[in-house]
């Protein structure tokens, strides 16, 4: 491996390849970011990266479990407020990332690593809104589809992109027919 300007610890060089990603990723898109331009942003060659990343869409694994932690250590300081509230709070998250949503979708059905990422994904959000669901109340039974429920929901929000007031209003709607919803015996 070829000596750099100076040395530098590894973790420190994947941490500065993950930020290049990441800006790169979300300023330009997933698909314009070309491993050249995120060498060049990380100082690096692109043969470094592929010391730390084996391709491409491990790189926006990494990206997207770094961007995932902070999400997740931000989480931490709303876990008390309404489920409603968190929705939202996630729903804006989501939004902010739009680009890599939508590439993580695109790249899913192609990439097995971006496809295992995503399921995990999905499990993490559905264990925290089953947890809820079962603190109101709901059936053990019910769960999966209300959580699929509030996936779908929550999906729908992210394409169709209403106003604050149409997002608040779905989202309450959505809580109270999951909290009060009858349960099955």
């Amino acid at each position: 491996m070829p000596r750099n300007r100076r040395p530098q610890d590894r973790e420190e060089k994947r941490e500065e390849i993950l930020a290049a990603a990441q800006r790169l990723f979300i300023d330009d898109g997933y698909e314009s970011a070309s491993m050249g331009q995120i060498a060049k942003s990380a100082g690096v060659t692109v043969n470094t990266i592929y010391w730390y990343f084996r391709d491409k869409d491990d790189l926006l694994v990494a990206v997207l479990d770094r961007l995932l932690a902070e999400a997740l250590a931000q989480y931490t300081t709303i876990a008390d407020r309404p489920l409603g509230d968190r929705l939202l709070w996630a729903l804006d998250q989501l939004e902010r990332l739009h680009g890599l949503v939508n590439t993580v979708h695109t790249r899913a059905p192609a990439s097995p690593a971006v496809h295992a990422w995503h399921t995990g994904f999905h499990q993490l959000a559905d264990t925290l809104v089953a947890d809820d669901l079962r603190k109101a109340g709901a059936a053990e039974a019910d769960l999966p589809a209300m959580t699929a429920i509030g996936t779908f929901v929550i999906e729908g929000l992210l394409t169709h992109r209403p106003d604050d007031a149409g997002k608040r209003a779905v989202i309450d709607l959505l809580v109270h027919r999951l909290t009060t919803a009858p349960t099955r015996t």
